[in-house]
């Protein structure tokens, strides 16, 4: 009975992370040995994979909140926090303006020495 148990566990797991053709192998399979009709195979068809989309996305979300709150505890920064500070960069840095030209420096004239005599 426990193993009979386990076996189902396990069959339970595999439908729920396998694709649209396997599963489908898989029903046929399963019509085959329990003598379904071509209704009830579709149908648990169909089940089958409504129940692995559902298994997919309920992983999915959940790893995404793993790595969110593994990258909070290590003090990464999100891609929310990189922006603001690109902002209050922005922000902060001053207007490029055109360059200023320089006027050229002025010519110093020595005035001339006086003849000696």
């Amino acid at each position: 009975m426990f193993e009979d148990l386990k076996k189902s566990i396990d069959k339970g797991l595999d439908f729920a992370f396998m694709n649209a053709e396997k599963i489908a192998q898989s029903v046929k399979d399963l019509a085959k040995e329990n003598k379904l009709t071509k209704e009830e195979a579709k149908k648990l068809y169909d089940y089958l994979v409504k129940k692995s989309e559902e298994a997919k996305k309920t992983v999915e979300d959940d790893l995404q909140v793993l790595v969110k709150n593994t990258l909070k505890k290590m003090n990464i920064p999100t891609q929310e926090d990189l922006k603001k500070l690109e902002e209050r960069i922005k922000k902060l840095e001053p207007v490029k303006k055109a360059p200023v030209k320089s006027k050229p420096a002025a010519k110093i004239v020595k005035s001339p020495k006086p003849a000696k005599k």
